[in-house]
């Protein structure tokens, strides 16, 4: 029986990517606070799909946990989903450190602490996945939102790392960069970029995009595609002309 374990689970795109793999025949081990907001999600999935479907309590903030968190699973999963972020406010970031330091800890800090758990059972087995998502917006730091930014970069970067190291045990390590994907997480700020409809991406066409990415074994992935083109353009205007855009 191969279970996926999905940590961030209420997401948009973590609802989404388990509907996907339950699909593909995975059974699921759903993780986030407050799991009761979980419980329907599971009950879908489990008739939907006759797959197996546990939710479990995890607290990214709450570091010591962790490893037990991880121990306690039976059986170990194949492969490894990490969903959770929080996005925050740039401007109450900027004036309240405790803010700026809630955004760093769960997209960052918070992520580092569970994948090394993870990594060292995986290294172990020779065998799995990881999946992290992660954001372009850590490709460059932007005046509207350089707080969120700088903590991707840094997780995206610890993935670069992971994925040099455990390749040498067969176990594949991606970097999800999705660009502006239509779920509650970011509801008001896309309301607020004013954006053309055509740069919203739809969660399930975000998952599409990973699951094959996944199976392909892709080390990076951009979704929707021409996100990728539109932050090679972000990361190669000069910092002179960059410093006067207000993006």
């Amino acid at each position: 029986m191969k279970y996926l374990l999905i940590i961030g689970a209420k997401s948009g795109i973590a609802k989404a990517l388990a509907h996907k793999y339950a699909s593909k025949g995975y059974n699921l081990y759903l993780a986030a606070r407050n799991i009761e907001d979980l419980r329907a999600d599971a009950s879908d999935i489990n008739i939907r799909y006759q797959v197996d479907v546990k939710t479990i309590e995890f607290d990214a903030l709450d570091y010591p946990s962790h490893k037990s968190f991880y121990e306690n699973l039976e059986p170990k999963p194949k492969g490894v989903i990490v969903a959770f972020g929080y996005l925050g406010n740039q401007k109450n970031s900027q004036n309240n450190f405790v803010e700026a330091k809630k955004v760093i800890d769960i997209n960052f800090t918070g992520a580092v602490s569970i994948l090394e758990t993870i990594a060292k059972n995986f290294e172990a087995r020779r065998e799995g996945f990881i999946i992290g998502i992660s954001s372009g917006a850590g490709d460059r730091g932007r005046v509207s939102n350089y707080i969120y930014g700088s903590a991707k970069a840094g997780f995206s970067t610890y993935l670069s790392g992971l994925r040099n190291r455990l390749s040498k045990s067969n176990v594949h390590v991606m970097t999800v960069k999705p660009g502006v994907v239509n779920t509650p997480m970011i509801k008001d700020a896309i309301k607020e970029m004013n954006l053309p409809a055509i740069l919203i991406a739809k969660p399930e066409d975000v998952v599409k995009d990973i699951y094959n990415a996944q199976i392909k074994g892709k080390d990076i992935l951009y979704t929707r595609w021409f996100w990728k083109y539109i932050m090679m353009v972000i990361k190669c205007i000069p910092e002179p002309i960059f410093k006067r855009l207000k993006l």
